[in-house]
């Protein structure tokens, strides 16, 4: 089956250093862009994160410190990236929770002004565990009957999650074909900041998503609690959130 695109898609997948998005790093970015036209372009970068790689996130994507010692840093690479991802609309694995937030944190860390605001992003998990309720190396072999070679690598956790968005779309008749319709299907939630700690409700009220306020209005609790927004900004966040806290707080949002 071939995309219903209005404009192209941009797959994506990172290894990162952990999983703190304010903290971390990427180390390997893998990207495959598909135009209106069923055409492909794709990319795969090693990234220095300029500090060390623990153990534990070797032990999943076996990339050392000695694999990205002599890679550029992330901050070298942005604006190319960015000019990728400029005009797309974004898809990944657990990219709504995760890669997309990483990938705005260093976007914002290199200083590159890239507005995610103007992308819809599907997320593939979404989707699946909505349907089937596993993870990608058993999504990858129910919908395509195969085994991921290389598992745990930017390049082949692109490449499955690619192929299976299209067999999701062959096996269901009720999945719309339309970028639009797969992004709201793929949201779990209505996120204010990429990382989700600020969330709309039903009538589009921006709620705290987090901590002692979660479920709490926003604004009351920025005008009732004089010091949550200093510890905001002095705690850690992405710069995103902080972004969006300072919105509110000016009446931005």
């Amino acid at each position: 089956m071939k995309l219903n695109l209005r404009k192209p898609i941009i797959f994506f997948d990172l290894e990162t250093t952990g999983v703190n998005i304010s903290r971390d790093r990427i180390i390997e970015i893998s990207y495959i862009k598909v135009k209106p036209d069923g055409t492909e372009t794709s990319a795969e970068y090693r990234v220095n994160p300029e500090m060390p790689i623990p153990a534990e996130s070797t032990a999943v994507h076996h990339i050392t410190d000695a694999d990205v010692a002599d890679k550029k840093p992330f901050r070298m690479i942005a604006p190319m990236l960015a000019r990728e991802f400029a005009g797309c609309d974004i898809a990944g694995f657990n990219s709504n929770r995760f890669d997309v937030p990483m990938l705005a944190e260093e976007f914002a860390r290199a200083e590159v002004d890239f507005d995610f605001t103007r992308a819809r992003f599907v997320d593939v998990q979404n989707i699946f565990h909505k349907k089937e309720q596993r993870t990608l190396v058993a999504a990858y072999r129910f919908y395509c009957g195969k085994e991921i070679e290389n598992a745990h690598s930017a390049n082949a956790d692109t490449r499955a999650t690619y192929e299976v968005l299209m067999a999701q779309l062959d096996r269901y008749d009720d999945l719309p074909n339309d970028i639009a319709k797969l992004s709201e299907f793929s949201s779990q939630s209505n996120n204010v900041d990429l990382a989700g700690r600020l969330v709309r409700d039903e009538k589009g009220n921006i709620l705290i998503n987090f901590g002692k306020y979660k479920g709490m209005p926003a604004r009351k609790v920025l005008n009732e609690d004089p010091g949550y927004y200093g510890w905001i900004m002095q705690g850690d966040f992405t710069r995103d959130t902080k972004r969006m806290f300072t919105k509110l707080k000016l009446g931005q949002l």
